[in-house]
């Protein structure tokens, strides 16, 4: 064969393999930090002071509305899934909170929120604790003869979600606060320790944080 076109055909062939290679080289810096942008988009802003301000607000009208008996506040600030556990460990439902609205059976004289502490966990999820008293206030248990007495200090933690642009309550929990049980003596008898200590709180089946 003639040697120049040996020559042509290696140099063909050899052309060949660059542009192989060529189309298998890594992208530049500039395309992997322009495909990280669309596989990352950025986070959505959003305002935690303004969120805090209008779950607080929210909180207090809660409050408000269970001392006034306001259903339609009960039916607009508690979401529909609600899950409410109660001082007394049983657990209600939105229907219960309107159902305790309506047929009033919560009175109090005064019903303060204190030291309300709001933490926001993103655009739509926050949640607020704190710690409220009741003064002179009474639960009228529809299974019971007397009215069940629930004043005193409660501690709250209460679940807040944005659906649709509305913020609702989707959990909440209260703990009645009781005085703490002096040590008992080493000398003393379980029996004596029995007498002194103080009786365990009412039950209550009603949101009393």
């Amino acid at each position: 064969m003639n040697r120049s076109v040996v020559s042509v055909a290696l140099v063909f062939v050899l052309s060949l393999m660059v542009v192989a290679l060529a189309g298998c080289q890594p992208a530049t810096q500039e395309t992997n930090r322009n495909a990280s942008a669309i596989a990352s988009p950025a986070q959505e802003r959003f305002d935690p002071a303004a969120i805090q301000a209008e779950v607080l607000r929210i909180e207090r009208e809660w409050f408000k509305a269970g001392e006034t008996h306001d259903v339609e506040a009960m039916k607009r600030i508690v979401a529909d899934d609600a899950v409410l556990t109660y001082p007394d460990g049983t657990t209600g439902t939105k229907a219960d909170e309107v159902r305790i609205a309506e047929s009033k059976a919560i009175t109090v004289e005064g019903w303060e929120v204190i030291d309300p502490k709001v933490t926001v966990l993103g655009p739509d999820s926050a949640f607020i604790t704190g710690r409220s008293v009741i003064k002179k206030g009474t639960y009228k248990d529809p299974n019971r003869r007397t009215p069940i007495d629930i004043s005193g200090e409660y501690r709250f933690l209460d679940v807040y979600a944005r659906r649709n642009g509305t913020w609702q309550v989707v959990a909440s929990q209260a703990t009645n606060v009781t005085a703490p049980q002096p040590a008992a003596s080493p000398s003393a008898s379980p029996a004596a320790s029995a007498r002194t200590s103080p009786p365990p709180p009412s039950p209550t089946a009603t949101r009393t944080p």
